[in-house]
């Protein structure tokens, strides 16, 4: 074979070569995604506090999403967070809904096999105190009334009380109630001197005379609060019910944050929680301040992410001070799958 041959021959091999590439490169581009898991009906349990941050939820069966999907959400409410922890380990539910400091406490402290799958909001809280107190410094010597003294919103209130000068177990007395409603109450008793409180029961307070003395947002900085956390071997075994379940949850999100549903949302607010009309539209305008309410189809805000986790090293002390990585928590692969089939 000549050279001039052996060149053309090189040269075709060559343009075959590029275009089978090229052609399969454009298969992967348009590739559908998978199939969505079978909509077979099911029953799930879902632990939630009573609160602004089921929003997500709530909507998401006002408009059917659940319902198409062929799932039914039996929502339990806990009294506090150590119900909920040991609730969710023991299997009396599938799914906990709540600050997700619960599930990194859970598989830090408690040592169980739970991972995040979902995030939700800022958490909207302010600390709220008795109306005879001016500033962070006066509640020395006072009680902060808080769920549990070592997760989400006590920590953060923590932080805030030492940024103040003040060390728990010194300059203050922390006093575990329970919830944020059964904490609002607290404020109206003589022992309740302040609280971490969010919608719709910081609106309540207020109501009843408490005040605000700023916002997480002011006193601490982006916070990574509510999201959707399950013990693993269960979303192992059920990977297709949880990713229908996420799908009508980030449905929910993206309806609650449309303003062309504002007065759904607000109507559903006070149906689910019982409240007048104006702090239903209170908590409406929280849970769509950016950064203080939902974040964007309920996805984990990952520098709130890191912020969460280096304030728990920092006032509980965990990891020797220094926080890991969010990666460690979080498995979103059900997510991302779910994001695929929202509104569809």
């Amino acid at each position: 074979m000549n050279a001039k041959v052996w060149i053309r021959i090189s040269r075709a091999v060559s343009v075959v070569s590029v275009v089978s590439v090229l052609a399969g490169l454009s298969a992967c581009a348009v590739a559908p995604p998978a199939p969505p898991p079978p909509n077979d009906p099911v029953t799930l349990r879902v632990n939630v506090f009573r609160g602004a941050s089921n929003i997500p939820i709530y909507m998401a069966v006002e408009r059917g999403a659940f319902a198409r999907r062929g799932i039914t959400p039996v929502l339990q409410f806990t009294p506090n967070s150590d119900m909920q922890r040991d609730g969710l380990a023991a299997g009396r539910f599938d799914i906990a809904v709540a600050a997700v400091d619960n599930a990194v406490a859970m598989i830090e402290v408690a040592k169980k096999d739970v991972v995040i799958v979902a995030g939700g909001d800022g958490g909207m809280n302010e600390l709220m105190v008795r109306p005879e107190f001016k500033q962070v410094s006066d509640l020395r010597n006072k009680n902060f009334i808080v769920d549990a003294t070592n997760t989400a919103y006590a920590l953060i209130g923590r932080k805030i009380l030492k940024n103040a000068g003040l060390v728990d177990g010194k300059d203050y007395t922390m006093n575990p109630l329970g919830g944020t409603e059964i904490r609002t109450k607290s404020l109206e008793t003589p022992e309740g001197h302040s609280a971490m409180l969010n919608p719709p029961w910081s609106f309540v307070a207020k109501d009843r005379g408490a005040k605000s003395l700023g916002s997480t947002m002011d006193l601490f900085g982006l916070y990574q609060s509510s999201g959707v956390f399950v013990m693993r071997p269960w979303a192992e075994a059920n990977a297709g019910t949880l990713q229908r379940f996420l799908s009508a949850y980030i449905e929910g999100c993206r309806a609650t944050q449309d303003p062309a549903n504002r007065e759904q949302v607000v109507q559903t607010l006070q149906k689910n929680l019982k409240l007048e009309r104006r702090v239903a539209e209170q908590t409406y305008v929280a849970l769509t301040t950016t950064g203080h309410g939902l974040f964007k189809d309920c996805a984990i805000e990952m520098t709130g992410m890191r912020n969460m986790l280096s304030l728990r090293a920092e006032i509980e002390g965990q990891w020797g001070g220094v926080a890991p990585a969010p990666d460690k928590f979080l498995d979103l692969r059900y997510y991302e799958r779910a994001l695929q089939y929202v509104d569809r």
